[in-house]
């Protein structure tokens, strides 16, 4: 059995986003521009950021946190170390989010808000924005492969059919192979199944 790791975590399910959300945040006349979006890796955000700057020139800062597949960021691009990047980030990793893209674009207003008030300034526009998102789950998928008798084939399509799972690869030779993907979570159930419903005639590879 061969297993495809999309995500894995052992205590809670790990969310990412159907889409971009954005939210404005006005604090003393300074206009935070948040913006939380799926993403990939941390090359792609680096590419959001700039474009994020080719929109908006006239921005005083551009404050930007990462999670995605293991990589993370924390920038807090001039502003005062640890009073925009980490508190953003911590939003994210708060609420068990994953390839997500955390931007905040800051009009300064004139008026200097503190350490304090930077942090509180980051973290709700990043979380007002994430109260607007669609999270999705991230599943553990795994890859199974099995051997049949021809007889047997149309017993394991219409499982593989009516359980909605992702039929990736037959082929014919002696006996029919299966490849297919599930979520980590049904495969033991749908082994189960299927070894009841072939009669101890199916064969599963490693």
């Amino acid at each position: 059995m061969r297993r495809m790791f999309i995500q894995t975590s052992l205590k809670t399910m790990p969310y990412t986003l159907h889409q971009a959300v954005h939210h404005t945040l006005t604090i003393k006349k300074s206009q935070f521009i948040a913006c939380v979006e799926p993403m990939a890796d941390r090359q792609q955000a680096q590419q959001r950021v700039q474009q994020l700057w080719a929109e908006h020139p006239q921005a005083a800062h551009i404050c930007w946190a990462l999670l995605a597949g293991g990589q993370s960021a924390a920038v807090d691009d001039g502003e005062p170390s640890g009073t925009a990047g980490r508190p953003m980030l911590d939003v994210l990793r708060h609420q068990q989010l994953d390839g997500v893209l955390a931007t905040v674009v800051r009009y300064f207003g004139g008026v200097k808000l503190g350490a304090g008030g930077l942090v509180r300034a980051y973290t709700d526009s990043v979380a007002q924005a994430l109260l607007q998102a669609e999270k999705i789950p991230i599943f553990t998928l795994s890859r199974l492969q099995c051997t049949v008798p021809y007889a047997l084939e149309g017993v394991v399509r219409r499982v593989i059919a009516q359980r909605q799972l992702s039929l990736e690869q037959v082929n014919h030779g002696q006996q029919v192979e299966l490849v297919f993907s599930l979520k980590s979570e049904q495969q033991d159930s749908i082994q189960q199944l299927l070894n009841e419903l072939c009669h101890g005639q199916i064969l599963w590879q490693d």
